[in-house]
Parts: C-alpha cells; sequence; structure tokens
C-alpha cells in the first residue's frame, strides 16, 4: 500500500490529469454502478485501467476507460467491429464493465477477488484461490501486477478522494467539466464522417 501511495502522490502530472478527469467522468460513471449494484469504489478500477482516458488504447488491444479486449467486449455486450468500437462509450463501457464485475461477484462473493480478476481473470484467479488454499485475493501470491492491483485501487481512492491530503491543490475551476453534447439517431450507414459532423 505504501508503494501505491508514494507512487499516485510522486507522479504529479498523471494524477493531477486524473483528479481532473475525474470531475468530468464520475458523474457519468457512478450512476451506472449504483444502478447496477457495483460498490462507488469500483470506478477507481477505470483510473487505474486507463488514466480516465476514454480513447486509451494498451499495446495488446485493449480500449477505452476500461480497457476491454475485442472479444472480451463483445461478450459483455459492446459492438465491437470494422466501423463501430463500443469500448470508447464512457456510458456502454461502464454497463459491460459492470455485467463483467456482476458476474465475477456472483463467482467469488468478495469484491477484492472481483478486482483481482478484472486484472488477472477469473481462470487465474480461481485457479490460484484453490492451489494456495485461500479464499481471499489479498492472501494469494500473485504475479507482482496483480499483487499491486488491489492496492493501487485503495490508493487511488485515497489520493483522489482527497487530493488535498496528498499534496494536489487544486481550485473548482481546474477541473474538467462535463462534456456538453446533443444525442443524434443514426438509422443508416454515414458514407462520410467529417461532413455528416
Amino acid at each position: 500500500m505504501d508503494r501505491e501511495l508514494m507512487s499516485f502522490t510522486y507522479m504529479h502530472s498523471t494524477t493531477m490529469l486524473t483528479i481532473k478527469r475525474a470531475n468530468r467522468y464520475f458523474p457519468i460513471i457512478e450512476p451506472i454502478l449504483k444502478a447496477n449494484g457495483i460498490p462507488d469504489d469500483f470506478k477507481y478500477l477505470a483510473v487505474i485501467e486507463s488514466v480516465l482516458n476514454p480513447l486509451a488504447k494498451s499495446p495488446a488491444g485493449a480500449a477505452g476507460m476500461w480497457q476491454f479486449m475485442p472479444a472480451t467486449g463483445r461478450e459483455f455486450g459492446l459492438e465491437v467491429n470494422d466501423n463501430i468500437d463500443e469500448r470508447y462509450h464512457v456510458e456502454k463501457e461502464t454497463k459491460a464493465a459492470c455485467k463483467y464485475l456482476n458476474e465475477a461477484y456472483a463467482k467469488y462473493n468478495n469484491w477484492l477477488c472481483v478486482a483481482a480478476a478484472y486484472n488477472a481473470g477469473q481462470g487465474r484467479i480461481s485457479t490460484q484461490l484453490q492451489k494456495q488454499m485461500v479464499s481471499q485475493a489479498a492472501d494469494l501470491w500473485l504475479v507482482e501486477e496483480t499483487s499491486r492491483y488491489m492496492f493501487r485501487l485503495l490508493a487511488a481512492k485515497a489520493v483522489i478522494s482527497n487530493p488535498q491530503q496528498y499534496g494536489f491543490l487544486m481550485k473548482r475551476e481546474h477541473l474538467y467539466p462535463a462534456i456538453p453534447y446533443t444525442e443524434v439517431k443514426v438509422t443508416t450507414g454515414i458514407a462520410n464522417l467529417a461532413q455528416f459532423a
């Protein structure tokens, strides 16, 4: 935990950017988590997955704020093809993440196991719980990334929910506001997206 708190505290530019983005995206994420019975703290999974960047893309091909691989995105209801990639749609990808999290909770009945499974996959966590004869993910000896993951979640919550305590003194006007938008229902293909826009 000490290591993760130091990482969030001393990676100033990344943490400041995350705090600014949280003001924009948490109001979108929080009601979706609540409506799906997911603890509010799971919004910090999006923080550690993507630094709340809705356009994030990993070298492995995971995309969006919740970092879905194409096949996993499809499995949890997202449209991912050559024309549409809903992994970049904040509301839809958050609903898909809720489906994954609820499925994992039904299996483990333990939210820390759910967080670990989000990083390592349910197969690996299930195998390791059985192999190591423990019931808590926090008691598992896992690869470093997954072992750190649960503590990164807790550290993200500590720093972002109380930035002043960790030396981040930002005024309200420095935070990113919600992006104004208009919804348009599209029922046919769009030949030229720039012209349509």
